[in-house]
Parts: structure tokens; sequence; C-alpha cells
């Protein structure tokens, strides 16, 4: 399905380039309404939680989707999997903004994030695969790197562009020019990325024999996901993902499972870990309330006492590059201080920022904001690092747990923050956010031991 030039041959640097591709189509779309939702909320006549719907269902679906995608990779190619995903995404994304009642247009967004999921759930993998036959194993981090960067950019450029639009034509031009946008980057994705090995491309060599489950070394996993800046191999802002060091495994023969009934039921122990499960809750819990934040402020910055357009609202999300910073750098400070510490460090730091949006002076809750994105991504770099190092018997399983976690909190707490505040206003927002702070802390500092 990929005819373009990097379809016939292998060429890195093609690879790079479609997976960043490919991350800014499916990011970019996901988010796109955050930073309308006020826009909506007036237009549709809806409450802000109602209104976060157009955010959360998407992240739902996307959640939903991961694992059948997986399926579908295995069995139609990784390429075409992603590339219907993609296209199917974009023209659901063309006219969804469009749909003339609120449940259309919420039931839209989860099948666009039906869509979105075949994207994270096939990329690594996808990447890994192709570097690792063609010679080019030591370049897997830095192309897990350039794929996550481009789902930053894209989740960073899906907000500024609606928001920019929205201010001149409305909040549905705006998320519809978005999915314009990345019509242009599935068209890159479509022309430059290297054809995989099609059906078979998850299973390995026939007669490679079954593959060992015991025992792998809980070796320094990099902690820090990548962006614009060093290159590391975990998934970073919008797109946890698996371990690139450790690729699919459990290849079907025959249409078995090669590790057969008791390998399946040794991954299944070991996905109910406690320590693995405290680095789920660690995704579901943060990933939600820092969603909470970003759904909700943009409708306390556009009411007195700021009163700000959409256009500078969306440019808020700008504070979104200060994960990219502190995720970068978490690492460096795993090796020094060690990973649970780190950890709740930096969930504390999450907190401080939480309460500073507090403040009526917009300069501190731009600080606050700040600080919050830097926190929370520097816990989720430890959480997502430390997923894969938990569970040695099932790294892959678990990386998708993780995900399933991450969004699903995206979709429930992002939510229920809209309860909150209209109970409350902002502070009943920035109550459940701390809240959920205190719990992931909690957790981690009773269970999570280096």
């Amino acid at each position: 399905m990929s005819t373009g030039p990097g379809a016939g041959r292998f060429d890195e640097r093609r690879l790079l380039v479609a997976l960043f591709g490919a991350g800014t189509a499916a990011f970019a779309q996901l988010y796109a309404p955050q930073s309308v939702l006020p826009d909506a909320a007036r237009e549709l006549a809806t409450s802000a939680s109602a209104t976060s719907l157009l955010v959360s269902a998407a992240t739902l679906g996307l959640a939903v989707g991961v694992l059948p995608w997986a399926w579908v990779a295995d069995r139609a190619g990784r390429v075409r999997a992603m590339t219907v995903a993609m296209l199917g995404a974009t023209a659901i994304g063309l006219v969804v903004p469009f749909a003339p009642s609120f449940e259309l247009l919420v039931a839209g967004r989860a099948v666009q994030g039906l869509f979105v999921a075949g994207v994270p759930a096939v990329a690594m993998a996808y990447l890994t695969e192709m570097l690792i036959e063609s010679g080019s194993a030591a370049a897997v981090p830095r192309a897990a790197g350039t794929y996550v960067a481009g789902t930053s950019v894209g989740g960073l450029l899906g907000r500024i562009v609606s928001g920019g639009v929205a201010e001149l034509f409305g909040w549905r031009a705006g998320v519809g020019a978005v999915a314009v946008a990345c019509l242009v980057a599935t068209g890159a994705f479509i022309w430059l990325a290297p054809r995989d090995r099609g059906p078979r491309a998850a299973a390995g060599p026939p007669d490679d024999g079954p593959v060992s489950d015991g025992p792998v070394s809980d070796s320094p996993v990099s902690d820090s996901p990548v962006s614009d800046g060093p290159v590391s191999d975990s998934p970073a802002p919008d797109s946890p993902a698996p371990d690139p060091a450790f690729p699919e495994r459990g290849a079907p023969r025959g249409g078995r499972n090669r590790f057969g009934r008791r390998g399946r039921l040794g991954r299944f122990r070991a996905l109910l870990n406690p320590r693995l499960l405290v680095l789920d809750a660690q995704g579901l819990l943060l990933m939600g309330g820092f969603v909470a934040v970003y759904n909700y402020l943009g409708f306390r910055l556009a009411a007195p006492p700021f009163d700000l357009s959409p256009g500078v609202v969306s440019l808020v999300f700008l504070a979104y590059l200060a994960g990219t910073w502190s995720s970068a750098r978490t690492g460096r400070l795993v090796l020094r201080h060690g990973r649970r510490r780190v950890l709740i460090v930096s969930t504390g730091v999450m907190a401080l920022g939480v309460v500073a949006t507090l403040s009526d002076w917009l300069p501190l809750v731009l600080a606050g904001l700040v600080v919050l994105t830097a926190g929370f991504f520097g816990a989720h770099a430890v959480a997502s690092g430390w997923t894969p190092v938990a569970a040695p018997q099932a790294r892959t399983q678990a990386a998708a747990v993780y995900n399933l976690a991450y969004y699903a909190g995206s979709s429930l707490f992002g939510w229920l923050g809209g309860i909150g505040f209209a109970l409350a206003g902002w502070p009943g927002t920035v109550g459940m956010v701390l809240v959920l702070v205190a719990v992931a802390a909690g957790l981690a500092a009773a269970v999570l031991r280096d």
C-alpha cells in the first residue's frame, strides 16, 4: 500500500520522515478540539464537562482500539494497517467538525480515536522491525525518538492551529483545518514509508524455535521520552509506547501462539504484579489530572478576570514544551537518584504547579502550568520507562496495558474534572487533580522500590 520512493527499498531517512508524519497526523487530530472547547461550549450550549467529551471520546476510542489494531497489523501488515488508520482518521476528521448535533460530534470523535489508535499500536513495532532487519538495530533509539517527536509536535500543532483558525472562522473550521494539515502528513507517510514484510511481519523466522520466557536482565532502561532534544527509547508526551529495544515476540505458527498456554498464563500473572499495577496507576491518575487541567483551564482563561480570545488561549499550550524539556532530562536524574525518588518528586512538582494555577494573576497561572507540565512529563517518563523493566516476561503486553491505563485516565478524569468545574469552578477541578496526584504518589511510595 506504500507506493512512493520508499516502497521498493529501505532508507533510514525515509523511515524517519515517514514516522514523523505518522505521529503528527495521529496526535494533531486527537487533541485538536482541546484549545477551542470554550467556543464549542458556547455554540453547542453544553456544559464544560459535556464539551470535554470532544476530547475524551477520542482518547477513549484510542484506548479501546490499540489492541485490535495490533492484531490487524499482524495479519495485514504494519504499513497497510497504519495507512488505513491514518486515512480513516483524517477522512472522519474532515467531516466530523461539521456534524449537525453534539451527539454526532461525540460519536464521530470516538470513531476517529479508534482509527488514530492504529498509529501508536503499530509504529514502534514497525520501526524496530525495519531497522533490525536492515542491520541498523543501533538506530532504533533515534528512530523511536523521531516518531515520538512527531507525536509531541502533532499534539501541540493540533491545539495551536485549531485555536488560531477558530479566531477567524470559528471552532469547527479550526478543527477541520487540522485534519487538512494531517492529510498532508498522511501523504508523506504513504509516499515515504518503506514496505514491511506484510502479514507475517510480526512472526519472526518460521523455524527459529521457541523464544525463551526466562528472566530478562533488569538492566537500566532510559526513562526519558524523546522530543526535539536528546533522543531516548521511552515514549513521550502524547504517546506512551512499547520499549523499542524489545520487539514483539510470540509469533503465530499455524495460527497458534508459540508460547502455549503456560507462556500466556505466565504473562497474565506478570501483568498482575503489584509493582506493575502501581505503574499503570501512575499513567491512569497522572494523565487524567494533566488532561483535566488542559481541558478546563481554557474555560477559566476565556472568562473574567482574564477574558482571553481563543487564539491567545491556544498559545497557552506552548507550555507543553516544558514537558519536552523535563522528560528529556529525567533519565539522568534516574541514574543519579533512582526511579522511585524521581517519580515521587516529579509528582510533587506537578502538584505545586496545579496549586499555582489558582492565582488570579495571569503570569503566575502560566508559570504554574509550565511547572505542572514539567512535573507530569517527568513522572510519566519514569513510569513508562519502568514498565517494561517491571515485566521482563511480558514487556510488550505490559506496555500495551500502560497505554490502556494512560488513555483511559485521559478519558475518564478528563471528563470528571468538568464535574468539579461545574460544582466549584476552577478550585473544584484543581481539588480533583490534587486528589489524583496524592493517590498516585502514595501508591508509588508504598509499593515501588528501585
